[in-house]
């Protein structure tokens, strides 16, 4: 099941690579935090070393204890005592990041809410009953609109994680009705699932790249972060999923 979707991804990064090679033009706007002017960079310097480390020691420590705010904790510790992080600039450094952060926590909470709001209202399961009825018994139709319904689930609560167990008890009768096998009703679920996530403007997926490369403000991330990524992943998941689960 994951060699496929995985395929179909990997498909999707190979034409954004190619789509989005080409030179953008930027307005040289001022950066908080960025190099002094007059300083040419030209070679790693101690400080971007111990980012580095620092960044290793944060991923290294959440996979051996499972912790993130452990790991984080670590990283900042390391950082701090490397001087990539002054003592004297630390208040501005944890301010901007609130900052930063704050915003994507805010939509991640409205999305949740939208999460239980389905959840409550049983809405999904309406809208599986009724597509259900709707595509007869063609598999391919059945697939297609269960990749459908995952999008519009999932580009709202942004997560396909927390999509998973809203589907997946209204998706397996639907897949043991219309006859797939349990391969197929687990690519389709995943596939449901991960559509949304891909290019939703809720996702921590969408929103941390947009994070980064929004520092000079010159960053959409609707346009620039979650159509591209949307359309590019989305397309081929979906594709994969139609065309294999019916032969599976």
């Amino acid at each position: 099941m994951c060699g496929p979707l995985g395929v179909s991804m990997l498909v999707g990064l190979v034409i954004g690579w190619f789509v989005f090679r080409k030179d953008r033009k930027y307005q040289n706007l001022p950066i908080p935090g960025q190099l002094a002017e007059g300083h040419k960079q030209k070679n790693m310097e101690l400080v971007h070393w111990v980012t580095l480390i620092a960044a290793l020691m944060v991923l290294g420590i959440n996979l051996l204890s499972g912790s993130l705010p452990l790991g984080a904790l670590a990283g900042i510790l390391v950082m701090v005592v490397g001087r990539a992080i002054k003592l004297e600039d630390f208040d501005i450094v944890v301010n901007n990041g609130i900052r930063i952060m704050g915003l994507i926590g805010f939509v991640m909470l409205v999305a949740a809410g939208y999460s239980e709001v389905i959840k409550a209202t049983g809405g999904v399961d309406q809208l599986v009953k009724a597509s259900v009825a709707m595509v007869g018994n063609s598999k391919v139709m059945a697939a297609t609109m269960m990749m459908l319904i995952g999008l519009v689930v999932t580009i709202g609560i942004g997560s396909s994680f927390s999509t998973i167990p809203v589907i997946a008890t209204l998706f397996v009768p639907v897949c043991m009705h219309m006859g797939f096998s349990p391969l197929a009703c687990a690519m389709l679920i995943g596939a449901a699932a991960a559509l949304g996530d891909a290019g939703s403007p809720a996702s921590d997926t969408t929103l941390g790249p947009t994070s980064g490369l929004n520092a000079d403000g010159q960053h959409n991330h609707i346009w620039d972060t979650c159509v591209p990524t949307g359309i590019l992943y989305n397309v081929p998941l979906a594709l994969c999923a139609i065309l294999l689960a019916p032969l599976m």
